[in-house]
């Protein structure tokens, strides 16, 4: 009896020692796997909203050096019809003069007497001489009354007075589209907001929630504040449902991706493990090898469990670095993109400062690039920037040196380690492979497409400010332009 009866007692430590350890094992689980798939969604956020910034900040130069008449306008939405499929998040791109007033939507005919200067992007660059890109809040579309996101820049006119708005809308249901392939349960939600509070996205949709802020919320006073990434357990103030938060602010950006399990079927397989468990240890206390049997089961479920987790996360591993890639690359042409360009050149200064080492810098530009377009069209356009940026490459071969489309027709090359006349030879080398290739350029003085080169090279703390580096390659290729192009100037 003795036996039994610590066999018994030992049982049921162990049974009580189990439940609880899995169920602190199970809400641990949940924690991790929320915070992956943050990690995820705010990746993906981040790499939209980079990729409708670079779409704005081409459509901006243009409205700015070529002006908003419907010329140039028409050009604007022929470029858009072609890059608009490779962003399939894209609900339209609409164009407003100083007034508000609609020169251009993507998606649809310009209502009779559309305005939009009520809208909060619009009066924000109107009011804010800042260039830099704008996340406006939640609206429904007045072209076709669907829930949109906005990703808006300013654009100036010749005086650099405010000309007008250059809006991307990104739909609400294309987000619920990517966010409803993850599976967070019956309970489970995922949202996307400003740091103060206001709601973007959320997941699943309800049109009370859009634009909703939520900031005097507890998980919002006591989290939100001051950490960048955590986890936490409330009751929405949504819904009234109780769930496990998992949260990370953007990095770059000012937002906050948010996915939440509901607590209750987070811990149905625990609640179900932990009433297995208590009716074994009650009615089979002495058939202690079935028990045996049963834990062995139990630990191969987990463990089976714990390997498809596993796989989950190097699967999420993987797609985290495929958008990081994305994000730092050029779609047209394939070389790095400008983001990629400035975080080098950052990285190789610090470097060659610290090694008293020289860094050179190649400022390329395809000359009379405009009348080439203007001639073949810009399908030939985007064809000769291919084969240009095809061409560099074979010229560009040391794993450290970098090749970037720096904007537009210019390229950029980093070359550390390089004083001026290796810079120099590359240059040349550039020139003479353009000319052998002799791409047809019938309203160039060469007949040919040929390129101008700026070279600057500098050394230790001639590298700061990094701005004056790159102006003086920037001043080198006017002066090689300035000479009759189709060469390169120090």
């Amino acid at each position: 009896m003795l036996l039994l009866f610590v066999i018994g007692c030992s049982l049921t430590s162990l049974t009580i020692w189990k439940v609880l350890s899995s169920r602190d094992r199970a809400l641990a689980e949940v924690n991790v796997h929320g915070l992956n798939l943050t990690q995820a969604l705010g990746t993906y956020t981040e790499g939209i909203v980079r990729q409708s910034s670079l779409l704005l900040l081409g459509l901006v130069e243009r409205l700015e050096n070529e002006g908003s008449g419907p010329v140039q306008i028409q050009r604007i939405r022929a470029l858009i019809d072609r890059q608009q499929p490779l962003m399939p998040q894209l609900s339209g791109i609409t164009v407003y003069d100083n007034q508000g007033h609609w020169l251009m939507s993507s998606n649809r005919p310009i209502p009779v007497g559309a305005n939009s200067r009520d809208r909060a992007y619009f009066t924000h660059h109107r009011d804010n001489p800042d260039r830099e890109p704008f996340i406006g809040p939640p609206i429904r579309s007045r072209s076709n009354s669907e829930w949109v996101v906005t990703i808006s820049r300013r654009f100036n006119d010749a005086r650099g007075e405010f000309a007008g708005v250059v809006a991307v809308t990104l739909g609400v249901e294309n987000f619920l589209r990517v966010f409803g392939k993850l599976d967070v349960g019956q309970d489970g939600a995922i949202g996307l907001s400003f740091t103060d509070g206001t709601l973007l996205v959320r997941y699943p949709f309800r049109e009370q929630d859009m634009a909703r802020n939520f900031s005097q919320t507890p998980i919002y006073a006591k989290y939100l504040v001051d950490q960048t990434v955590g986890t936490a357990s409330f009751t929405s103030s949504l819904d009234g449902v109780e769930r496990l938060y998992a949260f990370r602010k953007s990095e770059t950006l000012p937002l906050i991706t948010t996915v939440a399990l509901g607590k209750d079927e987070a811990l149905t397989a625990w609640r179900i493990e932990a009433l297995l468990s208590a009716v074994v240890v009650t009615g089979l206390l002495g058939l202690t090898g079935l028990i045996g049997w049963f834990l062995l089961v139990d630990i191969r479920r987990r463990t089976l469990a714990e390997e498809a987790l596993h796989v989950t996360q190097q699967q999420l591993l993987d797609s985290n670095q495929q958008l990081e890639l994305l994000a730092t690359m050029d779609a047209l042409t394939g070389l790095a993109n400008r983001r990629c360009f400035d975080e080098t050149l950052a990285v190789q200064a610090r470097r060659a400062q610290r090694d008293s080492s020289t860094l050179a810098l190649l400022m390329i530009d395809i000359d009379h690039f405009k009348l080439f377009n203007d001639a073949l069209g810009h399908v030939a356009g985007d064809a000769c920037l291919q084969a240009v940026s095809k061409l560099l490459r074979t010229c560009v071969r040391r794993p450290s040196d970098l090749l970037a489309r720096y904007g537009g027709e210019e390229m950029a090359i980093i070359m550390p380690a390089t004083d001026s006349e290796g810079a120099a030879a590359v240059a040349q080398l550039i020139i003479d492979r353009l000319q052998q290739e002799n791409i047809t350029h019938p309203n160039s003085p060469f007949s040919r497409v040929t390129m101008s080169i700026g070279i600057a090279t500098a050394a230790g703390p001639q590298l700061e400010p990094i701005l004056a580096f790159i102006e003086a390659a920037d001043q080198a290729l006017y002066r090689a332009k300035a000479a009759g192009r189709n060469r390169y100037r120090h």
